[in-house]
């Protein structure tokens, strides 16, 4: 079993007013979907949701035009082929139909310990950081890949 688990968040902000806007329908209407594909993917984890079965109300940002999206995988790969390799890829190709375009990073990847799960405010200050100082064995991204730190 491995020592370290990869958790990852992203981040977007809507084109709605709120998830209930109609430009968010088609969106909404695919995220249980979406995440049911995530969660019988080969190497997932967990993920956070809420009482709606998703963390489309969850707000760190306190814009509700803000949506997160806070899991933990396997692997980078395992990741990777979920977010690039799967119908997730489809909904990805179209998120300019659903979201701004942000302008800074949005995606956030990070080792923690195995059977651990990060808090949102953990999550949020992972993007933060990854924002303000770019890659390192700290937080990353699919670009710019550490493994975890073993010492």
């Amino acid at each position: 079993m491995n020592k370290y688990q990869l958790a990852e968040i992203n981040i977007a902000r809507m084109k709605g007013v709120n998830i209930n806007d109609p430009v968010m329908k088609e969106f909404v209407d695919n995220l249980d979907a979406i995440n049911a594909l995530a969660e019988n993917s080969e190497g997932f984890v967990w993920r956070l949701k809420d009482d709606n079965n998703n963390a489309t109300n969850i707000n760190p940002y306190d814009d509700e035009r803000v949506i997160i999206n806070v899991s933990v995988w396997e692997s980078v790969e395992t990741l990777e082929r979920y977010v690039y390799k799967s119908l997730h890829t489809d909904f990805l190709k179209r998120r300019k139909e659903w979201f701004h375009h942000f302008g800074k990073v949005y995606t956030a990847l990070w080792w923690i310990p195995a059977g651990q799960y990060p808090a949102v405010e953990e999550a949020v200050a992972k993007l933060d950081y990854l924002q303000k100082n770019g890659a390192s064995s700290l937080v990353f991204d699919f670009r710019n890949r550490f493994l975890p730190d073993t010492q």
